[in-house]
């Protein structure tokens, strides 16, 4: 325990020197005031411009699960550029014959993140949500964004060679998220074609205020983070 607490906070020093990575970290407190204040103030010039009841108000429910994922999948985005510049640099391949070990280095690079956001999601959705959300909808919504981030990061990781490949990745991967909005517009069962994406049970346990939505979701993310893991082993 103690080689992964001093590789986690030596990838924390990382980050003094690397700005725009410090920034992903600090980046969901403004985005939660962006959720909180502006989004109704939009919507109420919407409404009254457009003249109707509802424009953005049906769709809370959905900014809140895209809020839950935004601090796990920045964190996450943080420790996978961490890992791919160790991995250009080949010390991650010397960090894993170490004490720390192989299962060492990916709890202090992607345990260790994911929990951490899991605590600062539980801190602040509370604050900048939309919508009433049950104390257990909000533990599960911040399980689930934590193990999604976690996703994000070892697809980030596995289908890149560099950070330059890492930001592009990044991006694709974030697409597996909005698999949450997928129960919100299509209604029929064609949703389910994407029952795959964790990210679509997460959406379905929130719009039906269901907790049972959620297995699905923490098993599929097991398996995704199973699979992803054997990936990036195999590379390194």
């Amino acid at each position: 325990m103690k080689a992964i607490r001093a590789s986690f906070f030596q990838m924390t020093m990382i980050l003094r020197r690397d700005m725009m990575l410090f920034v992903c970290c600090l980046a969901p407190i403004p985005a939660g005031f962006f959720f909180r204040f502006a989004i109704p103030f939009l919507e109420s010039l919407l409404t009254e411009g457009f003249h109707r009841e509802a424009i953005l108000s049906p769709y809370y429910k959905l900014m809140d699960i895209l809020f839950a994922v935004l601090s796990p999948a920045l964190f996450c985005f943080v420790s996978a550029m961490v890992s791919l510049e160790e991995a250009d640099e080949k010390t991650a391949v010397y960090l894993f014959v170490t004490p720390l070990t192989k299962t060492g280095y990916l709890a202090a690079r992607f345990g260790l993140p994911s929990a951490a956001a899991f605590f600062a999601t539980c801190l602040l959705l509370p604050v900048f949500k939309l919508t009433a959300l049950s104390p257990l909808i909000l533990f599960l919504l911040a399980a689930g964004g934590a193990l999604q981030g976690m996703i994000v990061a070892l697809l980030v990781i596995t289908i890149s060679s560099n950070k330059l490949e890492g930001m592009a990745a990044a991006k694709l991967s974030m697409l597996t998220v909005f698999g949450a909005a997928i129960p919100f517009f299509l209604r029929s069962n064609l949703q389910y074609f994407l029952s795959p994406l964790p990210a679509f049970w997460i959406g379905k346990t929130v719009l039906q205020d269901s907790p049972l939505f959620m297995l699905p979701a923490l098993v599929l993310s097991a398996l995704w983070i199973c699979v992803l893991l054997k990936g990036y082993l195999r590379k390194a």
